[in-house]
């Protein structure tokens, strides 16, 4: 294990189509999505064990869920736990914690990574991230890891590769970056064999990150500069409070991804989802042989097929008569909607 290996686990966001499991007060980075007696933003940490040391591991978070990201990751250090004070999308998140880590570990070499993914194959995965750990200790290149498409997608953005590197086969040039895209774009995307889904999960030193981001949007890192004296002190939170809500709302892949030059892709298969939807998580349960994938302590499917139904709190449910249905229920709300709806639900939780 190298102890310049650091870990950035971005837990920010609220879930909204996930709801009425994923709610403001506790969105779906922090509950047993699966089933399995973690939390996804517990599994995200476990995934890293023996390549980056407990105290290597950041969070930023809202400040309203502190509490819940240091109740269930008690082995990360306080001071890791960063709080922003509004929603600022993916950029000012990363320039904070970049510029808090460049402080103290100048020579840290950093993964990235959401909180709300799940990874089947976590050997593979770690291997994967050893790899592209071990290609930006020694460069000033940026890698974001590709996963193999298996279906034409229309809900990710893409990342076409280009050239690969003589001595790093699996690493490849980025050639371009690709918005979601339409059922055909995306089966054209599958026929060329060279495009991967963007699962947003990036690899760089804190160094090269901090001149990228110097360099393409200096507002913004202009606003971390005047921060940087007051980090690790008493004054941060207050400054944090004054500065955060000035940065631009802009995302990591708008800053920098699409304008910087050294950036590579590196393609990966170890189970991937992003878990944003019901029907994305309906997909990776065990299903039965009517294909319903259900979580709860007895639930009865009777004359229903391609069902997901996620009721842990209840002591039984019977279910008869549904088709392609979404059933969820927590803290007294039921949501019984259409799986082809689910698009919906962010308006249905309003």
């Amino acid at each position: 294990m190298n102890k310049n290996n650091h870990v950035v686990i971005m837990a920010g966001g609220i879930g909204s189509r996930f709801w009425p499991m994923s709610t403001p007060e506790c969105p779906k980075q922090f509950i047993d999505v699966m089933g399995c007696g973690k939390s996804l933003i517990q599994l995200t940490a476990d995934r890293f064990k023996g390549i980056c040391l407990p105290e290597n591991i950041w969070v930023v978070t809202s400040e309203k869920y502190i509490n819940i990201v240091r109740e269930q990751l008690p082995d990360v250090p306080d001071c890791n736990v960063l709080a922003e004070p509004c929603m600022r999308n993916t950029a000012p998140c990363i320039a904070y914690v970049s510029w808090k880590i460049r402080k103290r570990f100048p020579d840290a070499n950093v993964v990235v990574t959401p909180s709300d993914q799940l990874v089947v194959d976590t050997v593979e995965f770690q291997r994967v991230i050893v790899k592209a750990l071990a290609f930006t200790a020694k460069s000033d290149a940026i890698v974001t890891l590709g996963m193999k498409p298996n279906r034409p997608e229309t809900g990710y953005g893409y990342i076409a590769a280009g050239d690969g590197l003589h001595q790093e086969q699996e690493i490849f040039h980025v050639k371009a970056f690709r918005e979601k895209p339409d059922k055909v774009t995306a089966e054209k995307y599958l026929e060329e064999g060279n495009f991967f889904w963007n699962a947003g999960i990036f690899v760089w030193n804190v160094r090269t990150i901090s001149a990228a981001l110097k360099k393409y949007v200096p507002g913004l890192s202009a606003l971390f500069e005047r921060l940087f004296p007051d980090l690790y002190t008493e004054k941060e939170a207050i400054a944090i409070q004054e500065l955060f809500p000035q940065c631009e709302n802009i995302s990591i892949d708008y800053a920098v991804m699409e304008k910087a030059k050294d950036i590579y892709v590196l393609p990966a298969e170890f189970g991937w989802s992003d878990l944003g939807t019901w029907g994305a998580l309906h997909g990776l349960l065990p299903q039965d042989k009517e294909a319903n994938a259900a979580i709860g302590s007895e639930v009865r499917l009777i004359e229903s097929n391609g069902c997901m139904v996620h009721v842990p709190e209840a002591k039984k449910v019977v279910i008869q008569g549904l088709n392609d249905y979404i059933v969820a229920q927590k803290n007294g709300v039921l949501l019984i909607c259409k799986l082809e709806e689910e698009q919906r639900i962010k308006d249905f939780s309003k």
